[in-house]
Formats: structure tokens, C-alpha cells, sequence
């Protein structure tokens, strides 16, 4: 069996990082499972994944991943593969255009890694979406939420949707040894951390509006890029927090960087199944996200919730954690408890399950 997954780039996110956890995983199964990229750019996900040697690594070497003569470039990498499994798009698009006009047999899955999209909110996107999605044997969704959205969207044949969460590399991020807090602020700070890409879906502006009520002794790392960061950055410096945020950009020590801070935080409009709040529970530190979908069905009843958007109950329950050691102490075990249910490996016997029924 050989499987070939499709992204746009192994930049900065969920779905980036999930490959760059799973792929070598894999390979130490004997399973091959390679990666094609539409983005090649170095990043350091893919700089990582290159160095492990655990698997092909291919680039169509466009810095445009919405160019339509991507199609072309993808249908020679039919030919070597089983099964090939797509992420994100537009590389949904290009693929599915691509298996049409080459008329190959190579069977397609798809994972749908996000609740909603820009496509759903106009009527005429549905009928494109039916036409891509046609071509996919299974579409994988990530979660409860992604599921009944996209069911919701498409409303077509039900068989084809397979059910299976997300999942992370627990011990990972449990055993991983923390940095100096010295390294970035001074030992006694509270250090809070979000880590994701700068884009409006993740909403840092509302955690870095929450440091103005808390004590100046509580700092934030940011960790992750984007389109919004100089946004958030100037930002920043209008509400004089220069000296209380640190960016630190693309990371991957991301699991030393939240054992060194007191608090994993995750303000964001709305989530597929997060794999950030999955590390943050299972990194030992309590975890506050905001409540909305793809973001409640994980967190809800181990971490903490606040209101969307909303700066003060934020504040709120990141004040309750500092305060009382015991309360802080009884939220790390509910998130911990909670992360084992997210552990990859589950995720990857699924997976195997699914591939072997496909062919």
C-alpha cells in the first residue's frame, strides 16, 4: 500500500503540523507514505520532515498555490500511488480536477480540517463543491462539528464520510522539558501562551486586549505567522504592551515552549477539531479557548471556556488560575485526562483501517 499526501505547504497549521507528527509515524509502521507539497518553500515543518528521512518529500515549486495549471503538475504522481489523500484548499480542487481529466483509477480520501468556510457562505460554491468532492472516495471530517457542517453543505451521499478525530503526540508534549523563563521575561512573570497562525480565524487581538486587566507581571508569547501579524503588532505597541508580548514566529519546540508557560490559551472564531487545544491540554498547564464550535466538543468540562471576543471573562479566568493554586492544579489534571483521548496513535489505526477497506 503507498499513500501520497497533498497540502498546499508545510507552513504554519493544524493540518501542516498533524502531517509533519504522523508521517514518520508510518513509516516506523512500514507503511509508505510520502508527501507532495504545491508550495515548496522551506519552513521549518518541512524542514523538520526533510531531516527525519522517513519519507519522499516532492514540491510543484509554486509559490501561487490557486494556480489552475497546478492540475496538470499533480496527474503524474497518479501513476505511483495507491491511494492519495488530500488536505485543505485549494489542493482539493486541483487534485479532484486533476483525477477527472487524467481519468485515473488512484483512489481519493479528503479531510475536511475546518467547521466552516468562505465558500459555504454563497449558494453557487455548493454546486462546485458537489462536482469536487464527487471525485473522493471517502472524505474524512475531524469532528462531530466538521461532520454535521459539511453533511449540511453538500447533502450528498452519506456512505462517504468516515468519522475520525484528530490526534496528537501526548507524551510528547507531557514529558518535554521547559526553557528558562529568564529566556524571555524574568523568572516570577505568569507566562501565557497562544500558538497558532496569524489569520482572523485564531483572534489574538482579543487575549493580547486582556493583558490591559491583568497585573503587569503577566506576559504572552505568540507563537506562529501570518498575514495579521505587523496588525497585531501594532496593536501591541498602541496599548503599550511592547515590553509584556514576545513574537516568536514558526516554531518547532513548540511542546519545550508550553511546559515553559503557566498557561495555554486558545482565542480563536471557530476551530475544526484543534489540535493546539489537544497539545495544550496534554502539555500539563491548564488551557483556557474561547467557546465555539470545533473548540467546545474538546475543551468543555476539562479546560476553561470564555465567550468569544471577550477580553474580560478571559481575564477573568486567567486571574481564578493565578490566584488559587489549588483550583490551577485541578484544571491541569481534567485537561490532562481529556488529551489521552486525543492520542495520534488512535488516529493513525483508523487511518490504516480506512485505507485497507479502500483498496
Amino acid at each position: 500500500m503507498k499513500v501520497l499526501q497533498i497540502i498546499n505547504s508545510l507552513a504554519t497549521g493544524g493540518a501542516e503540523k498533524l502531517l509533519l507528527e504522523q508521517i514518520p509515524i508510518y513509516n516506523k509502521m512500514g507503511f509508505v507514505v510520502d508527501l507532495l507539497v504545491l508550495d515548496g518553500t522551506k519552513h521549518p515543518f518541512l524542514d523538520e520532515l526533510i531531516k527525519q528521512q522517513c519519507c519522499n518529500v516532492y514540491s510543484l515549486g509554486a509559490s501561487n498555490v490557486y494556480n489552475p495549471f497546478l492540475v496538470f503538475k499533480i496527474i503524474p504522481y497518479f501513476k505511483k500511488y495507491d491511494i492519495v489523500h488530500v488536505h485543505l484548499f485549494p489542493a482539493l480542487y486541483w487534485v479532484s480536477l486533476a483525477k477527472k481529466i487524467s481519468f485515473s483509477k488512484v483512489k481519493l480520501v479528503y479531510t475536511e480540517h475546518s467547521t466552516t468556510n468562505t465558500r459555504r457562505k454563497r449558494k453557487f460554491y455548493r454546486l462546485i463543491d458537489k462536482f469536487i468532492y464527487k471525485s473522493y472516495t471517502h472524505i474524512i471530517t475531524i469532528a462531530s462539528e466538521v461532520d454535521i457542517n459539511l453533511k449540511n453543505h453538500l447533502r450528498t451521499n452519506l456512505n462517504k464520510y468516515v468519522l475520525i478525530n484528530n490526534g496528537v503526540n501526548t507524551s510528547l508534549f507531557n514529558s518535554a522539558a521547559p526553557y528558562p523563563k529568564s529566556d524571555f521575561f524574568s523568572d516570577n512573570d505568569i507566562i501565557l501562551i497562544q500558538v497558532s497562525s496569524f489569520r482572523w480565524q485564531k483572534d489574538q487581538l482579543t487575549l493580547i486586549r486582556s493583558l490591559t486587566l491583568l497585573p503587569n507581571n503577566v506576559k504572552l508569547l505568540l507563537v506562529g505567522d501570518g498575514d495579521l501579524k505587523n496588525e497585531l503588532q501594532l496593536e501591541v505597541e498602541k496599548l503599550n504592551l511592547s515590553d509584556r508580548v514576545k513574537f516568536l514566529g514558526n516554531r518547532i519546540d513548540v511542546p519545550r515552549l508550553l511546559k515553559t508557560a503557566d498557561i495555554v490559551i486558545l482565542s480563536s472564531h471557530h476551530e475544526g477539531l484543534s489540535l493546539a487545544s489537544i497539545e495544550g491540554m496534554a502539555s500539563g498547564k491548564p488551557f483556557i479557548s474561547s467557546e465555539v464550535p470545533g473548540l467546545t466538543e474538546v475543551v468543555n468540562g476539562a479546560g476553561l471556556m470564555f465567550e468569544k471576543e471577550n477580553e474580560v471573562e478571559l481575564s477573568n479566568h486567567i486571574l481564578a488560575l493565578i490566584k488559587d493554586e489549588n483550583y490551577y492544579n485541578a484544571v491541569v489534571k481534567k485537561c490532562l485526562e481529556r488529551s489521552r483521548q486525543y492520542d495520534i496513535k488512535k488516529m493513525i489505526d483508523s487511518y490504516i483501517l480506512l485505507y485497507k477497506s479502500i483498496l
